[in-house]
């Protein structure tokens, strides 16, 4: 009986063996197996293509031929054999040592130099300009004429309706002005971000009392000494910043403040050399402009 063939086509050589062997209805040692076409998985699908391997089966053909080997062995003898050609032929020309390429050696990081700190206030600025911060004044006696009478009476009110227990005290400090000193406990709620809860108080009470009258009076409201600090804080940020203008020779802007802070920057670098200040802009985003005069010499 002569040997017969069959060739089968599968995902893998493995897979297209098995279909032969399931079509034949032999096992895998009746048969002797060739691997026609290896599978190519190509590249994102495209130019893939099957295995194909040729089966061959015989009762004489099983007799006369040696024992086949395993699917994988035939596999590689077919498709490895050029491969090993080419292997034999690069060991023969393979390289002395010497010729290999150098290992790169890594390059140690660069680390950023540091770099020196800024002076907030260079010598063209000098020591003798800064404004000492002011000391707290002497109010004296409580006042009770008409007017503080008036202005305890309507901050009493305001403040029983904003629910806070502080204590109004009012001190006249000189004719037509009033200072308000507000005290107690948790009065942050009475002064506010930046004291724009303190400023509100303040531009309400002076409306309510000059209300309706003849002769107007300015009254000054603080709590837990703010205007005090606050004013030391402008002092002290017009003299960083004049410092900077002086230096860079460039204009500063200041954020947005109330006329009685623009006027406390105004002061604190009147008689500053080679400083001009002046404000733009309108209520309530008007800002003080801190510019460098070439030909200033206060």
């Amino acid at each position: 009986m002569t040997a017969k063939f069959i060739d089968m086509t599968g995902k893998t050589e493995d897979e297209a063996v098995a279909k032969a062997l399931s079509q034949l209805g032999l096992d895998r040692d009746e048969v002797s197996v060739e691997v026609l076409e290896r599978a190519k998985k190509g590249f994102l699908g495209i130019g893939a293509s099957p295995a194909k391997v040729r089966v061959t089966y015989g009762l004489e053909e099983a007799k006369s031929a040696p024992e086949a080997a395993p699917v994988s062995t035939v596999v590689e003898s077919s498709v490895e054999k050029k491969p090993e050609k080419k292997q034999s032929a690069e060991k023969t020309a393979e390289p002395a040592p010497r010729a290999e390429k150098p290992v790169r050696r890594e390059r140690p990081e660069r680390r950023p130099r540091p770099r020196p700190e800024r002076r907030e206030q260079p010598a063209a600025v000098k020591t003798e300009d800064a404004v000492q911060p002011p000391q707290p004044q002497d109010l004296g006696e409580i006042c009770t004429d008409e007017k503080a009478q008036q202005i305890t009476a309507f901050l009493t009110g305001l403040l029983q309706h904003m629910e806070s227990g502080a204590q109004v005290k009012v001190y006249r400090s000189e004719e037509g002005r009033y200072k308000v000193i507000l005290e107690g406990e948790k009065l942050g709620q009475l002064i506010g971000r930046r004291g724009e809860t303190l400023d509100a108080i303040q531009q309400l009470t002076n409306y309510s009392v000059n209300r309706g009258g003849d002769k107007r009076v300015r009254v000054h409201v603080d709590a837990e000494n703010y205007r005090l600090k606050r004013e030391q804080s402008l002092q002290h940020l017009a003299h960083k910043v004049a410092a900077k203008v002086v230096k860079y020779k460039r204009n500063v802007t200041l954020e947005p403040m109330n006329a009685y802070e623009r006027h406390v920057i105004h002061t604190a670098l009147q008689d500053v050399e080679n400083i001009t200040t002046y404000s733009m802009g309108t209520d309530p985003n008007r800002r003080v402009i801190v510019a460098y005069d070439r030909n200033g010499n206060k």
